[in-house]
């Protein structure tokens, strides 16, 4: 008879981890976890966050860009891929997603992975290119820290039958995403199903190219209790957007922002602005592919105002702009501390009254010498988007060095703010 136990994990050095731990007849009580890791890099190129995923028999160790909203484990199997293990998912299988709108997929050879007939077809998204192209849905052997994982399903897709760069804006030599989003074929998603997990996972990002590793774990809670980090956690729930939110309908994640305050005054703005309408439109999202947040104009005018008072009353030196970025500084004119440039303090004000704080390491970047900006951009206006638009966007520069659990079950988002802020990084938790 299978009972459950909890499961200890800590967001310690940083590395990706997709930590899953269950209770069977075979496992005491007080046994340790045994946790997946992935490790995860910052690019210095793109900024942007990715891993390297062992998939099929021979393993072949692919590098995937972390994608928070993207819906699958996606990569391009179109040159020197070949694998014993590959098995394609047939249109008739129940595992074949009942949302695919692809219809059967045929190929004319030869036959190889990602050119097979009567298998089910995926739709796989490059948000940093902004292409979308379909291709094979597999199943395949996936190796997370060295253990092997059956059953996992993903897109297999042979690039060369397009036109357009697949793998445009990911770092050099990566040829896939990994999706995380609140989807059927997400690894998030599939690992919870497949070892009866509670579906949770936790993330915190580096904020130096150098370091080298990040951490993303899955299953049952625990790093809250590492090192006296349970006294800097809040919970906020997690917003649940039923409507179509962009070209491929991802279950994104969002937070219900109320207001936003700059050294504690709060900005001028309907709190409706802030808020998904019947249309789908609005909300705060979460993004580890967007670089910097994203206002929609109508928030991003007053908030930029507001930033810009507080930054005069600190008499800090305002330059030229800096495009994407309106409100520039001569940094010589900011003080430093050891969570970034002494600036306005930002704060998310959320549902329950808990705020998330934004301090200079993540509000400001370097955009050259002595000259640093505020890093929120212009997102315009929802006349100019073709889909869905989100009030608020928070991106991945935000989210550097603060730890995000993210209990998708229960929708719930638990967080650190800066770790900074207490003298503590990802990697030193």
């Amino acid at each position: 008879m299978t009972s459950s136990c909890t499961i200890q994990f800590f967001v310690f050095s940083i590395t990706l981890i997709f930590s899953v731990s269950y209770l069977s007849a075979s496992h005491a009580p007080n046994s340790e976890p045994h946790p997946y890791k992935l490790p995860i890099k910052k690019d210095p190129v793109t900024n942007v966050f990715y891993t390297s995923v062992g998939i099929g028999n021979p393993r072949h160790n692919i590098d995937v860009a972390i994608d928070l909203t993207g819906e699958s484990l996606w990569y391009d199997c179109a040159i020197n891929y070949n694998t014993l293990s590959y098995i394609p998912v047939s249109c008739d299988s129940h595992s074949c997603p009942t949302k695919s709108t692809i219809p059967c997929v045929t190929c004319h050879g030869p036959f190889k992975p990602g050119c097979t007939n009567n298998t089910c077809g995926t739709y796989n998204y490059n948000p940093l290119a902004q292409v979308t192209f379909p291709g094979d849905l597999a199943q395949d052997f996936i190796f997370i820290s060295q253990i092997q994982v059956s059953g996992i399903r993903s897109g297999c897709t042979n690039a060369h039958k397009f036109t357009s760069n697949l793998v445009g804006g990911l770092p050099k030599g990566s040829k896939g995403m990994l999706g995380l989003a609140r989807s059927e074929l997400a690894v998030p998603t599939q690992l919870a199903l497949l070892k009866k997990l509670p579906l949770k996972f936790s993330l915190c990002l580096p904020s130096s190219n150098n370091i080298g590793f990040t951490n993303l774990l899955i299953g049952p809670e625990g790093h809250e209790q590492s090192q006296d980090v349970s006294k800097y956690i809040q919970t906020t729930p997690l917003v649940v957007n039923h409507f179509d939110t962009g070209p491929l309908f991802e279950e994104e994640y969002f937070i219900d922002v109320k207001s936003i305050k700059i050294d504690g005054n709060v900005v001028n703005l309907k709190p409706s602005l802030l808020s998904i309408d019947r249309k789908g439109n609005g909300g705060t999202k979460i993004s580890t592919i967007t670089r910097f947040a994203e206002l929609q104009t109508f928030v991003y005018k007053p908030f930029v105002r507001g930033f810009l008072k507080k930054a005069a009353d600190r008499r800090l030196k305002r330059v030229a702009s800096v495009a994407p970025f309106e409100a520039c500084f001569d940094s010589r004119s900011i003080g430093n501390s050891f969570t970034g440039f002494v600036v306005p303090t930002i704060d998310l004000v959320l549902q329950g009254g808990v705020q998330w704080t934004i301090h200079g390491a993540n509000s400001m970047v370097m955009v050259k010498k002595n000259v640093a900006c505020l890093a929120f951009v212009d997102g315009g206006t929802m006349a100019t988007m073709s889909f869905f638009k989100a009030s608020i966007v928070l991106g991945a520069h935000q989210l550097e060095e603060n730890l995000l659990a993210f209990d998708v079950a229960s929708s719930k988002l638990s967080f650190s703010s800066s770790l900074l802020l207490h003298n503590v990084t990802c990697s030193h938790l």
